[in-house]
């Protein structure tokens, strides 16, 4: 039978990526690692890495086995952190978001309970937040594409309109509002494919059979309004998200009916730990919307 000693090195080796990586942040020996991988794979009769030259890189086996690894972990994290008496005051918190905008709010009324809260904020675009939660590198997530996994606890958190920005001298800067159909043709600044503030966007264009001229894809919110600010094109943004710049006016997009849609998701399993309770529950006290009591499963947000 596989021993704790056995998974963990298992475990950090696949994080790691590499038998030498792993050794250093365990402060053990490579050559130890690597006799307790091998005797797990001996008694589970199963090869979990494929060696070479440039590292180890897990085998099917091997990827089936880290994900059960990456749980087994994570829960024992956390049955440490509730065990220590600071836990009603401090505590850890990996946040995967979106954007600030939804995520700080909810920060700072957490803190207010926990005052000795730490946590870490990794932006990310909505598909790759789901994959930062379902694999264990976030505690929790803020996002506006609603997981199809039953694995998720999902809570409905807040609704935003699309709507454009623009260079402050552009002609439509004065106007309190535009159509989606006097979009045709003009050029545009879009996030990646992944960013829902896109996908939405496209959506209302498709509803009014609408059809953009040249598009300029960028990997990040700033690095769009970096390159709206410049000329080089319009620029879809959230209405919450536009913040004050003063090179740039927000005009909303009188006519799209289709919004954006922010949720809070954790997994299932872990809702009840103390801190995602605490989270999900500043979450519906900043936000509080209509509906804003969470269920489990996607088909239930």
């Amino acid at each position: 039978m596989a021993s704790v000693t056995q998974l963990r090195a298992f475990h950090f080796v696949a994080t790691a990526g590499g038998y030498s990586q792993a050794a250093r942040e365990m402060s053990v020996s490579q050559s130890t690692l690597s006799g307790q991988v091998r005797q797990l794979e001996a008694i589970s009769g199963v090869v979990l890495f494929e060696r070479g030259p440039r590292g180890a890189t897990l085998t099917e086996d091997g990827e089936a086995l880290f994900q059960v690894t990456s749980r087994l972990f994570s829960a024992l994290s956390e049955a440490g952190r509730m065990l220590k008496s600071r836990k009603a005051e401090g505590g850890r918190l990996r946040l995967a978001s979106d954007g600030t905008v939804h995520s700080l709010p909810i920060l700072s009324a957490l803190r207010r309970r926990r005052p000795k809260l730490m946590f870490s904020i990794q932006l990310q675009n909505s598909d790759s937040v789901i994959e930062q939660v379902v694999q264990y590198r976030a505690d929790v997530g803020i996002t506006a594409q609603m997981p199809q996994d039953s694995r998720f606890h999902v809570q409905p958190l807040t609704s935003m309109k699309v709507g454009i920005c623009m260079p402050e001298d552009h002609p439509w800067a004065q106007r309190r509002a535009i159509a989606v159909r006097e979009l045709h043709g003009l050029p545009f600044v879009l996030r990646e494919r992944g960013s829902r503030t896109r996908e939405v966007f496209e959506q209302n264009l498709s509803a009014h059979s609408v059809t953009l001229g040249e598009v300029i894809e960028v990997s990040t919110r700033d690095g769009v309004r970096e390159t709206v600010a410049a000329g080089f094109g319009l620029g879809a943004i959230a209405d919450l998200e536009f913040g004050y710049d003063s090179r740039l006016r927000y005009l909303p997009l009188q006519d799209a009916g289709i919004a954006i849609n922010e949720y809070v998701v954790c997994l299932g399993e872990r809702r009840r730990t103390p801190m995602i309770a605490d989270f999900l529950r500043c979450a519906a006290d900043a936000f509080q919307p209509a509906d804003a009591v969470g269920r489990s499963g996607p088909e239930a947000a």
